[in-house]
């Protein structure tokens, strides 16, 4: 076998532990996303929604996120009303334009945030300035504030109300934990809610 080849396998095989260890070591951090799970369960039950945002890689979990709850995550259900601010470039490049960068979210948060709903940040380094100028925003129209972050939470953590955050400095790494989270959340929201809604698939 070529050199080449067997080091990129091994890359691989460390780079599959890596993931795994990352993931595990969130074990610690369950009653954090169980308190997680119960914020959004209850905001639903009240008839609230989602708000979720976040950059890059992160703009694509928002999105997810809010796709696993209007559309379906495992049971075919009612809709549930998430919004991810990530995906309308008409109002990202207006927002931008007119008045920064920095306020891409927070314009939208206080355009469709009412008090009750839930905002998630989504930040690897939890220092991402539109990021933490929309919880700022969502804090100030009494919406409850979630996040997800890197290893030391960045100034996200203590700006939310509550905050996993992944113990790994690899982009890679936290954002593949973010995802897993997020999956573990609707899970959660799905079988308190529709419970009784049978399963398309696991």
């Amino acid at each position: 076998m070529p050199k080449t080849i067997a080091k990129y396998q091994q890359s691989i095989l460390d780079q599959l532990d890596d993931c795994s260890r990352t993931i595990a070591a969130l074990k610690s951090q369950a009653d954090l996303i169980e308190r997680m799970g119960r914020c959004l369960i209850e905001a639903f039950q009240r008839g609230n929604k989602l708000l979720t945002f976040g950059n890059g890689g992160s703009s694509c979990d928002a999105q997810n996120f809010a796709d696993e709850l209007v559309g379906r995550y495992c049971r075919d259900r009612q809709p549930l009303s998430a919004i991810a601010l990530t995906v309308s470039q008409a109002d990202l490049t207006s927002i931008a334009n007119d008045f920064g960068y920095e306020s891409v979210f927070a314009r939208q948060v206080e355009a469709h945030g009412r008090k009750g709903d839930v905002a998630v940040a989504i930040s690897t380094s939890g220092n991402s300035p539109n990021v933490l100028r929309a919880v700022e925003t969502a804090r100030k129209f009494g919406l409850v504030t979630l996040g997800f972050s890197g290893e030391t939470g960045g100034k996200l953590k203590n700006l939310v109300d509550l905050c996993p955050c992944v113990p790994s400095k690899s982009t890679g790494r936290i954002q593949e934990a973010h995802i897993t989270v997020i999956q573990i959340l609707c899970g959660m929201v799905e079988e308190t809610l529709f419970g009784d809604v049978p399963k398309v698939h696991d």
